[in-house]
């Protein structure tokens, strides 16, 4: 899978990435106080981020690089956090190899016409490089700025892509989903193996430019049964992690689903490094699930941030807690912030976080 240039490693990029916490603690270790970020910390919840995204489609404000840039600083200038989260969308990949797909507001991804047969396989080309130039300017713009804190690469997952194709759109039972995969299973291998060279070389274009870490986004999977997961998807998933490990061993790759609980090893087993955990497991019982041999993500339930002050602040302190079982601890949401958060909530947890060391709570 080539890239356009080399990939520059981590730890040559600028040399205060490597004391930089997020990336210690992807690799096992145990910074003084546990890094934080958000997912969907750059978004709707964020003024700013209203305000410079006005009259401008998700879909092209993906592709314009200082709008990129911008929004993808306004979180980590805000709260602090220590990590930026590369501003894109899962589909922005497939509307750069050609298919017909929008986002509307208030739907999601709504696909012109969804995956049936083996015909549609020929109109989702592999995504080379040379198509998304932008992708790598505003990485390269990010990092300039960005300086010792990590930017997250970001793609999604095959099966989260494929539901999408299959459907037309967000769904909730995920029915055609299923039944090709159950039905059509040379079909459905064909299609995840398409969708996880274009994620694969999504994150390797990031990481060639300069992101220092990896996250991948299956956010629908939790809708599968182990077996399924691993006879199914675990393979195309495990491909578009060693794309990015193939080209870099040192940049972390997270691994996120929603409700995967159940799957929580086999996630692990495809290739990651940090594991994220949603907000319906302590992250202790994860790390555990987990055989203590990986990092674990997250994992505050969003309506917290909802809550006042004094409930806000023990969960945080026992989400601390949990994940100071595991062997590495990236604190997180279980999910993403949702748009009517208060931004001053987050900054208050950030703050909460930074007043526990560790060491007092291991």
């Amino acid at each position: 899978m080539p890239t356009e240039f080399p990939a520059l490693p981590v730890a040559a990029r600028d040399p205060r990435l490597r004391d930089a916490p997020l990336l210690a603690a992807a690799r096992r270790e145990q910074p003084a106080v546990a890094p934080v970020w958000f997912m969907r910390q750059a978004g709707r919840s964020l003024p700013e981020y209203r305000r410079v995204r006005e009259g401008i489609a998700m879909l092209d404000s993906c592709r314009r690089p200082e709008l990129v840039t911008e929004i993808t600083l306004q979180p980590v200038r805000r709260y602090g956090v220590d990590a930026a989260i590369f501003f894109s969308d899962i589909v922005v990949p497939l509307k750069a190899v050609g298919v017909g797909l929008d986002i509307k507001p208030g739907i999601g991804p709504v696909i012109e016409q969804p995956f049936r047969t083996w015909a549609d396989l020929d109109r989702i080309p592999e995504l080379d490089p040379s198509m998304i130039p932008d992708i790598t300017e505003s990485v390269r713009l990010l990092t300039a700025e960005l300086g010792g804190t990590p930017l997250i690469g970001f793609a999604g997952a095959p099966f989260t892509l494929a539901s999408y194709l299959v459907e037309g759109g967000p769904s909730r039972d995920l029915a055609r989903t299923k039944a090709l995969m159950y039905a059509e299973p040379d079909l459905w291998r064909a299609l995840l193996d398409r969708l996880a060279q274009i994620s694969g070389a999504f994150l390797r274009v990031q990481v060639a430019a300069g992101a220092s870490a990896v996250q991948l986004f299956d956010s629908w999977v939790g809708a599968l049964p182990l077996a399924d997961y691993r006879s199914h998807v675990q393979p195309a998933s495990a491909a578009v992690l060693a794309a990015v490990k193939d080209l870099d061993p040192t940049v972390p790759r997270i691994h996120f689903g929603v409700q995967t609980g159940e799957l929580l090893p086999a996630m692990a087993e495809a290739g990651a490094d940090v594991v994220g955990v949603d907000f319906r497991l302590p992250l202790e019982e994860a790390s555990e699930r987990l055989g203590q041999r990986y990092a674990v993500q997250g994992n505050l339930d969003p309506a917290l941030l909802f809550a006042p002050h004094e409930v806000l602040r023990e969960r945080v302190r026992s989400t601390l807690l949990s994940g100071a079982l595991a062997p590495g601890h990236i604190f997180n949401l279980g999910h993403g912030v949702m748009p009517g958060t208060d931004p001053d909530a987050l900054k208050f947890v950030v703050d909460t976080i930074r007043s526990y060391k560790i060491a007092e709570y291991r």
